[in-house]
């Protein structure tokens, strides 16, 4: 008979917490280190949802925010400022993706932002 062998697997990593969940990071192989954002969570989620209700809106999937709330369940209040974010300038969305500005936050986005883009970048960066 022969005697039960084990292996022992050992994979160094460490677990980072971020608001609502945790996050695993694993080390740097073969000298890449992983694609990692600093981009709030909750903003990223608006702007995906933002642009999905947008999107509908226009294939004329709903006539009008009042129905799409009703069908998505959402406030229509709550709909309607999320559908401002599509209105924000590409560099102010590009920043948001990729986390570059400590400023932006959802509250501070969905508390109205004008639609000039030049106006956005003066208000959003002025503390920067």
């Amino acid at each position: 008979m022969t005697a039960a062998t084990s292996i022992t697997v050992r994979v160094p990593l460490a677990i980072r917490h971020r608001p609502g969940r945790k996050t695993v990071v694993t080390p740097i192989a073969d000298g890449v280190a992983p694609v990692t954002t600093r981009a709030d969570p909750a903003l990223l989620k608006a702007l995906a949802r933002a642009f999905r209700y947008q999107r509908m809106l226009d294939r004329r999937t709903y006539e009008s925010v009042t129905e799409m709330a009703c069908a998505e369940k959402i406030d229509r209040g709550y709909l309607g400022r999320l559908l401002t974010l599509t209105l924000l300038a590409p560099d102010v969305i590009d920043a948001v993706l990729s986390g570059q500005s400590k400023v932006l936050s959802l509250p501070i986005l969905l508390a109205g932002v004008t639609e000039s883009w030049d106006q956005q970048r003066t208000a959003l960066w002025a503390d920067q």
